[in-house]
């Protein structure tokens, strides 16, 4: 899961050990990062392309095993001369559901960057957050934060790269050498137990994350 900028749906991040309840229910997902299960199953589950012209895309998964509720994920991406903006929906289908999405992008590492927020999810001995939430303490991270402060940017040699999104938390994953991950979410990870956000039959979750690049002023 090195690679791209992929989506997450109908979960995104980690769900502590694969297991949530939802209506009385206790449901199991596979532990695709033991001893959690992690990032939905739309990043490796086949997309149908539902229209196309020069400058975006559309396509659509069905939500199927291992996820028992059915559904249906979207996709919409826009290409401009200066970035990418992606729109990302999850409905449900004839029964309610839990929902959340987000993208995991994935960056070659800056000489920089401005990745300042607020506050930042407590995370346990298992590397889980608990609900709590502090003040954010220095990186590197793999963390989810809340509140940026300031343009959510990276800082290359002659680029910059600016991560907007409506979605109203940030995965930071920045403790690779080579890499940098920033990963705007519509709840945090293990979201169906902390932060639960239910469709009805036929209700939509939708979030947008654009990336956009330029040329940096100063010429660094």
């Amino acid at each position: 899961m090195m690679w791209g900028s992929f989506p997450m749906v109908p979960w995104a991040g980690r769900i502590r050990d694969g297991r949530f309840e939802f209506a009385g229910r206790t449901h199991q997902l596979p532990r695709n990062l033991a001893p959690h299960a992690i990032h939905g199953t739309g990043y490796v589950t086949p997309w149908d392309v539902v229209a196309v012209d020069d400058t975006s895309v559309s396509i659509r998964s069905a939500l199927a095993d291992p996820w028992p509720f059915g559904g249906t994920a979207s996709q919409r991406i826009q290409l401009a001369e200066d970035g990418v903006t992606c729109t990302l929906a999850v409905t449900a289908g004839d029964v309610a559901m839990p929902a959340q999405v987000g993208w995991h992008p994935w960056f070659v590492k800056p000489m920089d960057a401005a990745l300042r927020f607020d506050r930042m999810y407590l995370r346990d001995a298992a590397g889980m957050p608990t609900g709590e939430v502090i003040a954010t303490p220095d990186g590197p991270w793999d963390d989810c934060f809340v509140e940026p402060i300031g343009a959510i940017e990276l800082h290359y040699v002659d680029l910059v790269v600016t991560l907007t999104s409506d979605c109203d938390h940030w995965v930071v994953y920045d403790q690779p050498t080579h890499a940098t991950c920033v990963e705007p979410q519509s709840g945090p990870p293990d979201g169906f137990t902390l932060a639960p956000h239910v469709l009805g039959p036929g209700e939509t979750l939708e979030r947008v994350m654009s990336i956009t690049w330029r040329r940096p002023a100063t010429g660094r």
